[in-house]
């Protein structure tokens, strides 16, 4: 479970409602109903008409992603495919069809049973690319929505400026109705602020992130499959893999290589 996001967004809240507002006392001047309908409700019923029905139905399980960290462990996964290698290199691919069930991810277990179907390589290929072409849309579809959010809601915060403008240019005879007016101009705009800087732009990056961690770890799923398929010597698939990681996992991984080779 990643709670950063949910750490970073209270303590931005606390330090806005602390320092930021100079005392609690002041918090009840900055909640403005009309202000909250104009940013918050109209801006998610913009959001509501702009997808449709099937996408709310996915956009909690998609929220997951960025409370929930799903592992990816590109070395664990390279050494899983290295062993597959070696079994089938000993024992042929069809052995691999036991190996299957361990197997937990889809899309490697997809990879390996057509592997073992000796489904011609071009074939396996492209079935991959195109399952890796079906993530990356639907990751950008949803990350999109959150996109939209963070361009609409500061769009409303100046929409209810705007409102809150005519009513006061309107009422300028009438003082007392100069300060609710002038609230409404410059809270929708602060709120506006808020569903941008402190929603939108954190799920956004994390979304992105997660993205990158996850088709890094299917490029390397393919490379592999088509490595087993191909008979390559499983130390030459090893130095190909490896050459996916950063510098720190890298060595991260080599060292556990080598421990676990002295082990042996």
């Amino acid at each position: 479970m990643d709670i950063t996001g949910i750490i970073g967004t209270l303590i931005s809240l606390a330090m806005m409602l602390i320092w930021g507002m100079g005392t609690i006392e002041n918090v009840p001047m900055f909640i403005n109903g009309p202000s909250i309908v104009i940013v918050f409700g109209m801006t998610f019923m913009c959001l509501v008409c702009s997808y449709p029905p099937g996408f709310w139905k996915t956009l909690p399980g998609f929220l997951k992603m960025y409370i929930f960290v799903q592992k990816h462990d590109l070395g664990e996964t390279i050494n899983v495919i290295i062993g597959l290698a070696e079994k089938g290199r000993r024992e042929g691919l069809l052995a691999l069809d036991n190996s299957l069930e361990g197997i937990e991810d889809p899309f490697l277990k997809k990879g390996v049973q057509l592997a073992v179907d000796a489904i011609d390589r071009a074939v396996i290929e492209s079935v991959l690319e195109i399952e890796m072409e079906k993530i990356d849309q639907r990751h950008k579809y949803n990350i999109s929505f959150f996109d939209n959010m963070a361009a609409v809601a500061p769009a409303f915060g100046m929409f209810g400026t705007m409102i809150g403008l005519v009513i006061m240019l309107q009422n300028m005879s009438d003082p007392t109705a100069i300060g609710p007016a002038m609230a409404v101009c410059l809270i929708t705009t602060f709120y506006g602020l808020i569903v941008v800087n402190m929603i939108a732009v954190p799920i956004i990056t994390k979304l992105k992130i997660r993205h990158e961690e996850e088709m890094a770890e299917k490029r390397v799923m393919m490379d592999g499959v088509l490595a087993v398929q191909a008979g390559e010597n499983p130390k030459v698939m090893m130095y190909k893999l490896v050459s996916h990681l950063d510098p720190a996992s890298r060595a991260e991984f080599e060292a556990s290589r080598d421990k676990g080779n002295k082990e042996e």
